[in-house]
């Protein structure tokens, strides 16, 4: 079938259910209220012993109408739907049964068989009755019901009087309304590690060693390469390295007998920078380890550090006072590269470089290493490696093409406003170290509007210093305002005008990976959000058994980049969302919680042949994802049933819109297919 015979089709169905949902109603009003109602609809209820009752509920339907199964593939007519209201009196047993056995026919429009009913059917639900007291059991009911000449889609509302039971114990399980705020508490934390819930052996058998759907961990060395590559340009545009181009190149190129051999030192003193900063990041985690690494990524104390650290390193960048290492360092270095001949002597007057450069680059390496400790032991290496890279270039290149020289901007102001726009950026990056030790503490102080409110101001600062109205120290006079100043001035100002609506809950993709969580946000006007109501595995799982729905784990950080990235770029799409908010059971496990549980709740785990006491809530997450699902990366998305069995392999970051979904519904699908098993 080509895509144009397809969208043809397509739209030919949409056309047939538009005149086919058009007609009736119109029809109805010009009636004026004497429309009849297709189907009319009864109950009752059947006792079936063991405190549990059967809710039979009956559809009589008009002759030459016809009413549609619960079990309709999309793309066709609206299925039957029965909602009952989440109530601590009682709880579903198992799905609504329907019968007598519906018709089944194929369907030229729909281009699929089609379920349906003439004459009377029957919906029933067992119930398992939780209350001494009697109660009304509430029911809506969707449905459609079709002639040969149009369709109407309707709903009724049924209250059902149900008698309580005596010695009944209410298990408390809330309405949906009711389950955020009645859920979140995390002193009822099992103290045991977990295991009941959840069917390894099925587990591992369905997995076959391909445990994930999509992958972060490429992806964020990638990112971690190109942040220090992109470092390492903006370093060469700093008054500390920005003139050292043109004198160096011209060194090598003067002392050498012939170009050729000026060419090679100049190579090689672009590889020794190199060598020197792959060497520092190799250092770091050769003495942190990959452990350490991490625990100081999600550690709430070290995130103020950075903070701190990184504020400073903006003060610098504004005039307040200049960075620099002890001067005996730099002519020690000075001096080896003067006695030492050779190719070693180039090394030491690369790593001269990088000390007296250090005031500038030293804040840019910094904030590098303070976001590549979050992603692996490896990523100091990588980052530094891009940087390096960045930084060498130009001394090759232009020792390679002299008369490039030539070309090059002269020194003056404009590099010291480049380290001014420097500390605007290091400022507003700090604040996201500090939003990360806010949320793994639970201290409040920096939810959503508050953070977004403060990159607000700072961008419109840097916008209004970009156009001369700010004077710093070390600013050169400026008669007039560059066009290059001028565009970045409305850059700045602009995105910080884009920042405005997220203070009323706007999503602000673009940002997702640095602001807080929407759900710290006091103020939300949008209704487009999805927010875990569990926090809790235990609770989540037993309110999704009872309410006969699915679990979706989604194992997740406060410390999150690409979590963050994910709830706003895919959870937000309307047709993730209404699966995630009507279908499953969607409980977030924040493993980086430092909240501490309970000393009766705190216990001791063997997990992978190491000892390790479990003390916190994140750790009691972590330990638990990795024990069951042998993986210790988020964002981590886990599909399970009312068994704790796996629906479909887990998934990691993928922003596919598309594909995500279609993971949510073949996970839909196939819990369907082992309830209707069951019953």
């Amino acid at each position: 079938m080509t895509p144009m015979i397809a969208k043809t089709k397509f739209f030919a169905k949409q056309l047939v259910l538009l005149l086919l949902f058009t007609i009736p109603f119109s029809t109805a009003l010009n009636a004026q209220g004497d429309f009849k109602q297709p189907v009319s609809w009864s109950y009752k209820v059947v006792d079936a012993g063991n405190g549990e009752a059967d809710i039979v509920i009956s559809a009589k339907i008009d002759k030459d109408w016809h009413l549609y199964s619960q079990y309709i593939k999309a793309g066709g007519p609206l299925p039957t739907e029965l909602k009952f209201t989440p109530s601590s009196s009682y709880q579903l047993v198992g799905k609504t049964k329907e019968s007598p056995r519906p018709k089944e026919e194929y369907e030229a429009v729909f281009e699929m068989s089609i379920k349906f009913w003439v004459d009377k059917a029957n919906f029933t639900q067992r119930i398992k009755v939780l209350s001494e007291k009697d109660f009304n059991l509430q029911v809506k009911i969707y449905y459609m019901v079709c002639n040969n000449g149009s369709c109407v889609a309707l709903d009724n509302a049924l209250s059902i009087p149900v008698k309580g039971v005596v010695g009944a114990t209410s298990l408390n399980i809330p309405a949906d309304t009711l389950v955020q705020d009645t859920l979140k508490k995390a002193d009822t934390l099992a103290a045991a590690p977990l295991g009941g819930p959840i069917d390894t052996a099925f587990n591992t058998q369905f997995l076959k060693g391909e445990d994930v759907v999509g992958s972060i961990e490429g992806m964020s060395l990638w990112w971690i390469f190109i942040m220090g590559f992109l470092g390492g340009l903006i370093a060469l545009l700093t008054p500390c390295v920005w003139p050292m181009i043109p004198l160096t190149v011209s060194f090598f190129l003067k002392r050498s007998d012939n170009k050729a051999k000026g060419k090679r030192d100049a190579i090689t003193y672009g590889l020794s920078i190199i060598a020197i900063y792959v060497l520092l990041g190799l250092g770091i985690t050769l003495i942190f380890g990959a452990d350490a690494l991490n625990a100081l990524s999600t550690n709430p104390w070290f995130n103020v550090f950075f903070f701190v650290l990184l504020a400073v390193f903006a003060a610098s960048f504004f005039g307040a006072f200049e960075m620099q290492l002890p001067a005996k360092w730099v002519n020690a270095m000075d001096r080896r590269a003067e006695k030492t001949g050779g190719l070693l002597s180039i090394f030491f007057m690369a790593f001269t470089l990088a000390l007296v450069s250090f005031s500038c680059t030293g804040p840019i390496i910094g904030t590098l290493l303070v976001e590549a400790v979050s992603v692996g032991a490896v990523a100091p290496l990588i980052g530094m490696l891009g940087f390096a890279i960045a930084l060498a270039i130009p001394f090759t290149v232009f020792a390679i093409f002299p008369s490039w020289l030539s070309n090059m901007p002269k020194s003056g102001g404009w590099l010291n406003s480049v380290k001014v726009v420097l500390g605007f950026l290091e400022l507003a990056f700090a604040l996201k170290f500090l939003s990360v030790a806010d949320l793994a503490s639970h201290w409040g102080i920096l939810p959503r509007e508050t953070f977004l409110s403060l990159w607000i101001i700072i961008f419109i600062m840097l916008g209004i210093y970009l156009l001369g109205k700010i004077k710093l120290p070390h600013d050169s006079p400026m008669p007039h305002v560059g066009v290059g100043r001028l565009f970045l001035a409305m850059i700045s100002l602009a995105f910080a005008l884009y920042m405005i609506p997220g203070l009323w809950g706007a999503p602000l993709r673009a940002i997702s990976a640095f602001s807080p969580p929407i759900t710290t946000q006091d103020f939300n006007l949008s209704d487009n959000q999805v927010h875990a109501p569990f926090d809790d595995f235990e609770i989540a799982a037993e309110y999704a058994r009872k309410s006969g729905k699915p679990l979706m784990v989604d194992f997740t950080g406060w410390g999150c980049v690409n979590c963050r990235k994910m709830e706003v770029a895919v959870w937000t799409d309307p047709s993730v969302g209404k699966l995630l908010k009507e279908d499953y059971v969607l409980v977030s496990l924040y493993v980086d919680d430092k909240k501490e549980l309970p000393k009766e709740l705190q216990y001791l785990t063997t997990f992978a042949g190491q000892e390790k006491e479990i003390t916190t809530v994140g750790s009691k997450w972590s330990e638990f994802q990795a024990r069951f699902f042998k993986n210790n990366s988020q964002p981590y998305y886990v599909l399970l049933d009312n068994q704790g069995r796996l629906l479909q392999k887990p998934r990691a970051y993928d922003e596919d819109i598309d594909a995500y979904k279609k993971w949510l519904i073949d996970g839909l699908d196939e819990y369907r297919k082992r309830t209707e098993e069951v019953e």
